[in-house]
């Protein structure tokens, strides 16, 4: 069931739960009874995951370095397949 707003003209906004059948039904204020009228509001919409995170961090992040990586060294193999167990 959809939560709408509606105003009155006395006591301010309130809210009502109610099905879509009952959308344009007029609703009373539930402290004076007077007629309210109803107030559009978007609705409230959720994002997946993946999304959220994409609008939450719109900016890269700046990481700085105290020193460079050092080079990764290279062994080189004598043998001809290295990669084969020998029996």
């Amino acid at each position: 069931m959809p939560l709408y707003e509606f105003c009155c003209s006395t006591c301010g906004m309130f809210d009502q739960w109610r099905s879509m059948a009952e959308s344009s039904a007029p609703a009373y204020c539930p402290t004076c009874q007077q007629l309210g009228k109803r107030i559009f509001s978007p609705p409230a919409v959720q994002l997946s995951g993946s999304l959220r995170l994409k609008q939450e961090a719109r900016e890269p992040r700046v990481e700085k370095r105290d020193a460079e990586p050092a080079t990764p060294t290279f062994k080189s193999h004598n043998g001809g397949r290295p990669w084969m167990i020998s029996h």
